[in-house]
């Protein structure tokens, strides 16, 4: 009795967590689609999902640092291509920006990496399905090794503090000792959980197993 109790336990999550992807796919899709007098309903929507993801121990302050940059480097390519007239429609293009991606970082803090991978081998083979989930266990790290990349070059005499950032004649700098860095990073470990997965002799089942949390 006890075991049938955690299987329907058990399917009940998952039940939940795919109503969550789809409400997250759907909700980011909004973002680019909806017309501008919409923006405000999905606005108060994604103001709800923080509030629910900060209760969760989630940290905003990524978002607010990549909202930032986001906003300063659209506004100024804007400024240049298009003059002071555009500059409105460059700010509502990162607004969209941040209203489709703040769902995703909602589902990262109350969605479990290896339910989101068993949930997806429902639609998918379980080798996409767990490059998904191993993919959105990933941006907590990357995001914590993009800011002491970023610390260690600014020590090093990089100009790529928001001061410096204000001259466009910086900006390579930043992709050259932050972005690169990064991607060389990236690489790096994907060759490594690549690695760990064929020494545990990942795909070899027809029927895969997966963690469940104590």
């Amino acid at each position: 009795m006890m075991t049938l109790h955690k299987k329907l336990k058990h399917h009940y999550k998952n039940l939940l967590i795919a109503l969550a992807l789809v409400f997250v796919t759907v909700l980011s899709g909004l973002a680019f689609m909806a017309a501008d007098d919409s923006l405000m309903c999905l606005a108060i929507i994604n103001l709800l999902l923080i509030v629910h993801g900060i209760l969760n121990q989630g940290s905003i302050s990524g978002l607010l640092k990549f909202f930032s940059v986001q906003l300063v480097l659209t506004l100024v390519l804007y400024w240049l291509i298009h003059g002071e007239a555009k500059l409105l429609d460059g700010a509502l293009v990162v607004f969209r920006i941040m209203l489709a991606v703040i769902p995703g970082w909602w589902l990262t803090l109350v969605c479990e990496p290896q339910r989101i991978g068993e949930v997806l081998a429902w639609i998918m083979p379980h080798k996409w399905a767990f490059v998904v989930s191993a993919s959105i266990s990933l941006l907590p790290f990357m995001g914590r090794e993009v800011k002491e990349i970023y610390q260690i070059q600014i020590m090093r005499g990089a100009r790529i503090t928001p001061k410096h950032l204000r001259n466009p004649k910086n900006w390579s700098e930043l992709i050259y000792c932050v972005l690169l860095p990064t991607l060389i990073q990236l690489l790096k470990l994907s060759q490594q959980m690549a690695t760990s997965a064929t020494n545990r002799h990942f795909s070899q089942r027809t029927k895969p197993v997966y963690w469940r949390n104590p």
